[in-house]
């Protein structure tokens, strides 16, 4: 009994093991020739927007409030697992019944298939790295299960099958082992070689890097010189491009040649316009600093961020087209396949909803969307800030929906005030006497006047505040507490422009961001 559970298990473990390794080569070979075909045609790219695409709103929520700006790195290491667990089955399968093991390969390779075609901007052509790797890899499977075959027919030792006067197999562990190995050596190769020769053939990066932006018609108003929070610590008033948080649908970064990049505005419209990006570079732009957060931001969360932005007023661009009676509702997409239900009359009245060119004096990060983004204060990114935007419809939202609102979030969505303490953090040990505290509050298009702050049960006390940029930009705050030993618990809140106070009532980000005041326990010793 001994010798025969080692005997299945000896070959189960190596099966599995050719079925990782051809799971390998599908990808690595669809990698390799997907660098001549558009970055959506690999799998793994494929595989994770879809999979992005019906995920419900409460595992979204929870991947971005447990690993923030992770949550894409989280998302692959998650698929690698999976393809990883898929490959063992597949291997074994493979082993025990061809057939059916070309079946499940089969399957797997039209999933494949049907999760690149289905992308936004993607041809049917496209679908070609995904079926020669396919092929690639059931022939590797192929190769290695016949291998084992033949070891499994020929269980006993060289000595053992001499000694029976048997020929000995030609196979043999060690060089099953050698075959496995070379072929994952050759798939990380071609791995290599295909994102080598998709950096090669890409110039976006080198056009971005290259491209001058024009001196706005209306530059920002200057920065008064203390918005900045006195208390070592806080973030800076000014999101340095790099920091500045990055929450979206896009697997891999599009990259939009500026020179191929149109827009184009219709639906209920007098005049479709086309727009392209030297019609931007003449139009008569203007600068503004923007606070920009995302609904999935959390009480005291970090999604949310403050840079100076260059572009087109959204609704010049309006004028042109002219909406029609009845209209109140512009559906922007992404060259992903991204959407965006903003309402026609915040692109339209006097605050400055822009198409984006730059970001910070430069040149919009690929990742912050380049070419073109809109940037719309007050609102929450998931109804507002398409990156890599290339289409706007004017509807209603009666008749169409955004990418998250079908997915059960809110049709419009107005950013909440809210207050954050960044200093000192959750669960710190300070020493007793004068403590620092700070942070920052938004309101965006209300402006921030007041931020309170409580220690314990006690009364709210009102926080110092830094300058105001203006009302689409955050407020910092900061607040001196003679603190005395033991453990304590600080709240924050704050009260708009227009008087009203942030809510205490404690909601979930969906659907329509997060409410409620912070508090965080710190210890004095």
């Amino acid at each position: 009994m001994k010798k025969l559970r080692n005997s299945l298990r000896g070959p189960t473990a190596l099966a599995a093991l050719a079925g990782v390794v051809a799971a390998g080569v599908v990808l690595a070979v669809a990698e390799l020739i997907g660098a001549f075909f558009t970055a959506r045609a690999t799998p793994v790219i494929a595989l994770g927007s879809t999979f992005i695409d019906f995920t419900p709103p409460w595992m979204k929520d929870f991947a971005v409030t447990t690993f923030g700006t992770n949550d894409k790195a989280a998302l692959f290491v998650g698929m690698g697992l999976t393809i990883f667990v898929l490959a063992c089955v597949l291997g074994v399968v493979a082993f025990r019944n061809w057939g059916l093991g070309v079946v499940g390969v089969l399957a797997m390779g039209a999933v494949i298939v049907a999760a690149v075609v289905t992308r936004a901007s993607v041809k049917p052509v496209d679908a070609i790295p995904s079926v020669i790797g396919t092929l690639a890899g059931l022939f590797v499977l192929r190769l290695l299960v016949t291998r084992l075959w033949r070891l499994h027919a020929f269980p006993d030792a060289p000595a053992d099958t001499a000694a029976k006067g048997i020929e000995r197999p030609t196979t043999t562990r060690r060089t099953f082992f050698a075959a496995t190995g070379i072929t994952a050596v050759a798939a990380a190769i071609a791995a290599g070689g295909g994102r080598f020769l998709s950096a090669a053939r890409s110039n976006v990066a080198q056009a971005r890097d290259s491209l001058k932006l024009p001196t706005p018609a209306r530059a920002a108003a200057p920065v008064p010189a203390d918005v900045q929070s006195p208390t070592p610590g806080v973030t800076p008033w000014l999101t340095p491009s790099k920091d500045f948080y990055r929450i979206d649908t896009a697997l891999s970064v599009p990259e939009i040649s500026a020179q191929d990049w149109e827009l184009r505005v219709h639906g209920l419209v007098e005049q479709e316009v086309r727009l392209t990006f030297q019609d931007l570079l003449d139009a008569e732009l203007i600068e503004t600093y923007v606070s920009l957060a995302c609904v999935s931001n959390p009480v005291g969360g970090n999604l949310a961020g403050n840079a100076k932005w260059l572009g087109m007023p959204i609704r010049e661009l309006l004028k042109r087209a002219r909406p029609q009676a009845g209209a109140d509702m512009v559906l922007s997409t992404s060259v992903d396949g991204f959407s965006a239900s903003t309402p026609l009359e915040v692109l339209q009245d006097g605050r400055d909803a822009i198409l984006a060119i730059g970001m910070n004096g430069e040149p919009l990060p690929l990742e912050h969307g380049y070419p073109v983004r809109m940037v719309v204060p007050g609102l929450y990114g998931f109804v507002s800030a398409t990156k890599w935007v290339v289409d706007l419809e004017v509807t209603r939202f009666a008749d169409n929906k955004g990418y998250w609102t079908n997915r059960g979030w809110s049709e419009r969505g107005p950013i909440k005030t809210m207050a954050r303490l960044e200093v000192p953090k959750s669960f710190a040990k300070v020493p007793a006497g004068k403590v620092a505290l700070g942070g920052t509050a938004w309101a965006q298009t209300r402006g921030i006047t007041k931020v309170e702050v409580q220690i314990d049960n006690g009364v709210w006390t009102e926080a110092t505040l830094a300058a105001e940029a203006s009302v689409v930009t955050w407020r910092q705050w900061s607040y001196t507490w003679d603190a005395t030993p033991g453990p304590h618990y600080i709240k924050v809140r704050a009260t708009d422009g227009t008087g009203e106070l942030q809510t205490e009532t404690r909601a979930d980000p969906v659907p329509d961001g997060a409410s409620g005041w912070q508090s965080v326990m710190v210890t004095v010793e």
